[in-house]
């Protein structure tokens, strides 16, 4: 998820060459400041990447931002745009962790994405309630007993926010749940950038881990294959002509790292929204139909993911007196998209009741979040669970102690230490 212009994991780099800083600590705290000054003096500009050298297209406007997502010029397969010569060379490693439907284009993603698509429907989602309400029981219970004995404050990411929407897809995968807290290191290792070699360095141990630990359970599988959706994709990797070795560790890592690390920060994000906000926290603790219009709010107004994954321009653009040349990466920052004036009445007012909603937060086209449902889902359940049980929920420090995560393109708070009563 980095933008260096390359592959999507980057190493060491400059700082120079930037119009806007969109990586320090003051613009991860309130991006939107930054965000409204791209809007409005440079909405379709070129600058530095994260690695301070590589050139990269940023657009922040939600009508170029939505036309963008859905135009074919813009593609995702690096090479759809640059010569052989000109593109990111892959390692081995990077081969078992990328070769999946998010880094293909045409044909290709139609083929990757059909496969797994089937277990994400929104019917299928929708039977998942009642186990995902159970889980989400759990774990609050364990949020109340660390509580009990820290004095009344847990972190809520560690205790409920992480563990719910991680054990929800290790179910549906057939992963064992006892493994449950490995993924939260490899997780961070696959979308932190690291910029420095000694963290390179541990990146790449713990992504060799990941993919081992996978291979490990695809072997198992192809002995003895049971009803989940690791046995089938393992099915259909031994066909032969629907899924290699590498599409299949590498659709595994998207299922796993995408299936939690999104919603983990999305309940987190909406329980410091609603501790801002005690009137709303209250009403909805005691009604909490408007659940579900409140969310599709919190993605809006405070996504968990801030920016579409890097595109490159597959033949030469005009757009808006500008040229973009064949090969040149953009990247479309979602996050300004959704609080654009141009196409929201009042945005940076956190409306709990807006309707229509058309927001961005999910991405738009052929590479549109095959998960929304299920993160629809856990996000209502989440905040229902928490709001019924303890209405008095709210952050337990004051907000200049919280910190967010080094992680390029997304909303992710480090900790969120709550308390209630």
């Amino acid at each position: 998820m980095s933008d260096t212009g390359g592959s999507d994991r980057s190493g060491p780099g400059g700082e120079a060459g930037r119009r806007y800083d969109l990586y320090g600590d003051a613009f991860k705290r309130d991006p939107h400041a930054t965000f409204a000054a791209m809007r409005r003096d440079a909405p379709i500009h070129k600058q530095a990447g994260l690695d301070g050298t590589t050139p990269i297209w940023f657009v922040s406007r939600n009508a170029d931002v939505d036309a963008m997502l859905r135009d074919k010029r813009f593609v995702r397969d690096e090479r759809l745009a640059k010569d052989e010569a000109d593109r990111y060379v892959w390692s081995p490693l990077d081969k078992r962790i990328n070769t999946q439907m998010l880094n293909r284009d045409g044909q290709d993603h139609r083929r990757l994405r059909d496969l797994v698509s089937q277990g994400f429907t929104p019917k299928r989602v929708a039977d998942l309630r009642p186990r995902v309400e159970a889980i989400a029981e759990e774990f609050l219970a364990n949020l109340q007993d660390v509580a009990e004995r820290n004095g009344g404050v847990a972190d809520l990411i560690t205790e409920f926010s992480f563990p719910l929407p991680t054990t929800v897809i290790l179910e549906m995968l057939g992963i064992p749940i006892e493994d449950r807290d490995r993924f939260r290191a490899w997780g961070n290792a696959l979308l932190a950038p690291p910029m420095t070699e000694e963290a390179q360095a541990e990146s790449q141990r713990l992504l060799t881990e990941f993919a081992d630990y996978l291979d490990a359970l695809f072997e198992e599988r192809r002995v003895r294959p049971r009803d989940d959706l690791i046995s089938a994709l393992v099915a259909a990797e031994q066909e032969g002509d629907r899924l290699s070795p590498e599409e299949l560790s590498s659709t595994l890592v998207l299922l796993i790292v995408a299936g939690h690390e999104t919603t983990v920060n999305l309940i987190a994000n909406g329980v410091l929204q609603l501790s801002r906000r005690p009137e709303l926290r209250d009403a909805l603790a005691a009604d909490p139909s408007g659940l579900p219009t409140m969310v599709e709010e919190l993605v809006r107004y405070d996504g968990s993911v801030e920016r579409a994954l890097n595109r490159w321009a597959a033949e030469d653009v005009a757009w808006d007196g500008h040229l973009i040349r064949r090969g040149e990466p953009v990247i479309l920052i979602l996050g300004s998209a959704n609080r654009d004036p141009a196409a929201f009445d009042d945005p940076d007012t956190f409306d709990a009741t807006r309707s229509p909603n058309r927001h961005l937060g999910f991405g738009k086209g052929v590479h549109y979040c095959m998960g929304a449902p299920l993160a629809r889902l856990e996000t209502e359940i989440a905040l229902r669970t928490l709001l019924t049980n303890l209405p008095t929920l709210r952050v337990a420090v004051p907000e200049e102690e919280l910190r967010y995560r080094f992680l390029p393109g997304f909303r992710a708070l480090e900790a969120l230490p709550v308390t209630w009563g």
